[in-house]
């Protein structure tokens, strides 16, 4: 099988993003999965054996002093390292802000075919790499190749749930001088204050959002008490961004955050075009509004006609007497 190249991004902490599962189970899918990450020297060898759990058969392992400190730059130079070593048939990259960069700077250099925000990947019938996307605001499901070309792939963060068979991969290390050109040069990194007890909205495997139908800043905990239920992130629709009930950074949308999760709840959202263009590749998608007439009825796999305030502490309650109930069997049980 040919090589695809899986750009492995590394956060400002240190550790893999949690996008790599995914971007490896994407070019499993394609060929033999080879991680690609640029790390400072000495720095890289410690994440070889967690990639080849995720089910990297390959580490090229990129050892640059600039790794880190020049935004994209030592993960496009990875990228052409590996690409003139390996000659994949594709390479695939989380659609986050640094490694769509890197995948777009890399696609201009090398005179590849960018397919941007897919949602899923597959292999054609003349073995041609191909991507599935949703486009228009999701009124369209596309599927999109790059003939004759090499495949530069970005993958929506949560939109892939395979995952590939772990392996003991091989590493080829190599050392780069990474010049910074005209790339931005990284001098502080100052963290976002984040609720640890919930998971990123970006890439988690459940969303709990919220709309102006909840009527007020204060109403919202609503919200956040049924995605602590689910073990949720929480997001919303732009109407309760630009009401003032949450940041802007929780605005799931078109001009927001485009997910993917397994499950998308949406309480009081009346679902227009560009929120439903952010959420509508969700697995599950669970609406519960008072408005029977409401969009977001078009595309939710279960939906409830009724007034949140009532529903929803239902709903919260009905899922602490099963954990009651799941804990107390456990107990018995041992």
């Amino acid at each position: 099988m040919a090589n695809v190249l899986a750009l492995i991004e590394i956060s400002a902490e240190g550790g893999i993003a949690n996008s790599a599962p995914a971007v490896i189970a994407a070019a499993a899918k394609l060929g033999t999965p080879v991680a690609v990450l640029a790390a400072r020297p000495g720095e890289g060898t410690r994440f070889v054996a967690r990639l080849g759990e995720f089910g990297a058969q390959q580490v090229f392992l990129v050892e640059s002093d600039r790794a880190g400190a020049v935004l994209a730059a030592a993960q496009t130079a990875a990228l052409e390292s590996a690409a003139r070593e390996l000659s994949p048939s594709a390479v695939v990259a989380a659609n986050s802000v640094e490694s769509r960069e890197a995948a777009a700077r890399f696609a201009v250099r090398c005179g590849a075919g960018l397919l941007a925000d897919a949602v899923d990947v597959m292999v054609t019938a003349d073995g041609t790499p191909a991507t599935s996307h949703s486009v228009f605001g999701g009124a369209y499901n596309v599927q999109a190749t790059v003939p004759g070309r090499l495949s530069v792939i970005t993958l929506r963060q949560g939109a892939l749930e395979d995952r590939a068979p772990a392996a003991t991969p091989e590493v080829t290390t190599v050392s780069l001088d990474v010049e910074a050109g005209n790339a931005a040069v990284i001098e502080q990194v100052h963290p976002t204050a984040a609720d640890s007890s919930r998971p990123p909205l970006r890439g988690a495997a459940a969303v709990v959002s919220g709309g102006r139908g909840l009527g007020s800043k204060e109403n919202f905990v609503l919200v956040e008490q049924l995605a602590d239920a689910l073990g949720a992130a929480v997001g919303a629709s732009r109407a309760a961004v630009d009401a003032g009930y949450v940041p802007q950074s929780y605005q799931v949308g078109q001009t927001g955050v485009a997910v993917s999760p397994q499950l998308y709840v949406a309480l009081g959202i009346s679902g227009a075009i560009q929120h439903r263009a952010g959420m509508q590749t969700s697995k599950t998608i669970v609406a519960i509004n008072k408005d029977e007439d409401a969009p977001i009825f078009d595309v939710a796999d279960f939906g409830i006609v009724g007034d949140v305030f009532t529903v929803v502490p239902q709903l919260i309650e009905a899922l602490g007497d099963r954990a009651k109930n799941a804990g107390a069997l456990s107990a018995q049980a041992n």
